[in-house]
């Protein structure tokens, strides 16, 4: 059996998980817990996830590193380990809140209707809230623009359908009804939806346009990235077309066929291209004197310094170009396109001044 699945099995112990709302009638009050008999060294961190399904494992650790629990009257570290008959007191704090809390951020509406919200998505926003990031997301947007969203991928995900990374910006559809939610969930899953980026990338590809077909999974030893992973990888499908090309960058059209996480800026890197600004994947910020191509005693001698330059671009040069599926309410299809955002016209500007071949 797979280790990874193994560990990602909840740590129950077969005794009964206290539920959120037992959980919050129990808040900063003592309680007290016996292990049961089919405990054998159990570490307690481990132990207390398994029975507290509201709180996570790194909030419990913080609470036993805290002293708030005792095991036998004695305060314990989070990797104690129990046994059957210990008796466990703790006090818990609230359990944190499962409320989406609307903030007033301006969103760039593309088009509405009763079903769907189409939008343009900004750059450094994360579509949903996570833990470190309860705020300023696209959700929390959505919470405050419209109060009839679908009930989304989960918890703190209404509305929403499919994602864009941070960093990434462009067309995004959101449900406005569950009913609409299911119809496109189903068109994603079944790659029926034709999605389109525009990417600024270093170098031109030696084809015009190709397929990239290698499959992806998390990186073996940086698990914040992904990688090409031949030997247990998912499938992962990437065409690509080179629509402008420049004395060292190219402008190129991307259209994915599966929808892997961060799929299209792994699969440029792989093919030596990658996207200018993604430093994760070997992108490298370009300040305008290197466009212009200043001589070094120039940038001496001018006021064009890399010191105090700012870069025309500073994250990933990725947009969600265009996005096209059925209409959840009509089923005709439907198609949407989001213009470039100004920090990759601004570059695309300049290259066509000062890199035209």
């Amino acid at each position: 059996m797979n280790s990874a699945r193994q560990n990602k099995k909840p740590d129950t112990n077969h005794e009964p998980q206290i539920t959120a709302k037992q959980a919050s009638r129990r808040h900063n009050e003592p309680l007290t817990l016996q292990v049961g008999s089919s405990i054998k060294e159990r570490r307690v961190d481990k132990y207390l996830h398994g029975r507290f399904s509201n709180f996570s494992r790194v909030m419990l650790q913080n609470i036993i590193q805290q002293g708030a629990v005792k095991v036998n009257g004695k305060t314990v570290n989070k990797s104690f380990k129990l046994s059957a008959g210990d008796k466990i007191e703790l006090t818990l704090p609230e359990p944190p809140s499962k409320e989406i809390l609307p903030e007033d951020i301006p969103l760039n509406i593309i088009y509405e209707d009763d079903e769907i919200i189409i939008l343009n998505k900004q750059a450094r926003m994360i579509v949903h809230p996570a833990r470190g990031n309860t705020h300023g997301t696209l959700v929390n947007a959505l919470a405050f623009y419209s109060d009839e969203l679908s009930s989304g991928l989960g918890e703190f995900r209404p509305g929403i359908v499919h994602r864009l990374d941070k960093n990434t910006t462009g067309v995004m559809v959101v449900a406005k009804t569950d009913i609409a939610q299911w119809k496109i969930a189903k068109q994603f899953e079944h790659r029926q939806v034709k999605k389109s980026y525009l990417a600024i990338v270093h170098g031109t590809p030696e084809l015009t346009a190709d397929r990239i077909n290698m499959p992806l999974g998390i990186h073996p030893k940086m698990r914040e990235r992904y990688a090409i992973r031949p030997e247990n990888g998912k499938e992962a499908i990437t065409f690509y077309e080179v629509l402008e090309s420049f004395r060292g960058f190219s402008l190129l059209k991307l259209t994915p066929r599966t929808g892997r996480t961060h799929q299209i800026r792994v699969h440029l890197s792989y093919i030596k291209h990658p996207i200018v600004a993604d430093d994760m994947y070997g992108g490298k910020l370009v300040y305008p004197h290197q466009l212009k191509e200043v001589r070094s005693e120039e940038v001496k001698n001018k006021d064009v310094k890399s010191a105090v330059e700012e870069p025309i671009i500073d994250r990933c040069a990725l947009h969600a170009w265009t996005l096209e599926f059925k209409h959840p309410a009509t089923s005709e299809m439907v198609k949407f396109e989001a213009p470039l955002p100004e920090d990759m016209q601004s570059m695309l500007d300049m290259l066509r001044k000062y890199r035209k071949i």
